[in-house]
């Protein structure tokens, strides 16, 4: 099992820059205090290296999304710095747009409502970009999906709020979710993330059989990023009440 981990680390960081391997290979082990460590060297030898600082920004985003927000919030702005700075130098840098708009996610969830729909609209505008600069980004599809699925759950008072802050509320919902969901496990099939993302549509939407095999699915899939661990608990928990609905 040791060699088959090694195996696959080497293979996921097979053309990295010789500098960015030691940073790499510590995220991968989801050793993320190693990994900034690793990236901040780098970043000392040139501050300006989007391949560095978007990396920054998602190690920061992992390793919050695993603290209390209280202790994460620090990391999520952190993230969308180091991002921001990455897309000053590179602006067509499809991972500085996905890392920025996932601590925007982030840092949305606690704002004040009308803060939290600021960040949104430019959050769903830094996945818009990503996707446009790589079609092949399945992070930015997947959270694109959360996104149109949060938008599905919307309430009224958050969509008549958009109407005065912007204008309109945001197009999608449930079918735009599904579809920008499907397309990240398409291009990423062993990412557990995805699988789960849809499984919680589903059960949104109440499509309780395609929640399950969906939730299934994403149980069998390795641990990627530290927030894997408790997603697969939540998967056991979710699958193990819907076969009580059964009972």
């Amino acid at each position: 099992m040791k060699i088959i981990g090694t195996f696959l680390t080497l293979l996921l960081i097979a053309g990295t820059r010789a500098n960015l391997v030691p940073g790499d290979d510590a995220f991968l082990r989801m050793d993320y205090p190693t990994a900034i460590e690793a990236y901040e060297k780098e970043l000392a030898l040139d501050a300006n290296d989007p391949e560095v600082l978007w990396r920054l920004a998602r190690v920061y985003v992992c390793a919050g999304e695993v603290k209390s927000y209280d202790e994460a919030e620090s990391d999520f702005r952190k993230a969308a710095s180091y991002a921001r700075a990455c897309l000053r130098n590179d602006s067509t840098c499809s991972a500085g747009h996905t890392w920025l708009a996932a601590a925007l996610g982030y840092l949305a969830l606690e704002a004040p409502l009308h803060e939290k729909l600021r960040l949104t609209a430019e959050m769903s505008e830094e996945i818009d970009k990503a996707i446009a600069f790589d079609p092949h980004n399945d992070a930015a599809y997947s959270m694109r999906g959360s996104f149109y699925r949060a938008l599905g759950n919307a309430g009224w008072l958050e969509r008549k709020l958009a109407v005065l802050l912007f204008g309109s509320v945001f197009d999608g919902g449930y079918e735009e979710a599904e579809a920008a969901l499907k397309k990240a496990i398409e291009l990423a099939p062993g990412v557990m993330r995805h699988p789960y993302e849809l499984g919680i549509l589903y059960l949104d939407w109440g499509r309780k059989d395609e929640a399950r095999a969906m939730l299934e699915r994403a149980a069998q899939l390795p641990l990627r990023v530290a927030i894997d661990v408790p997603r697969r608990e939540k998967i056991r928990m979710l699958l193990s009440q819907l076969a009580a609905e059964e009972r």
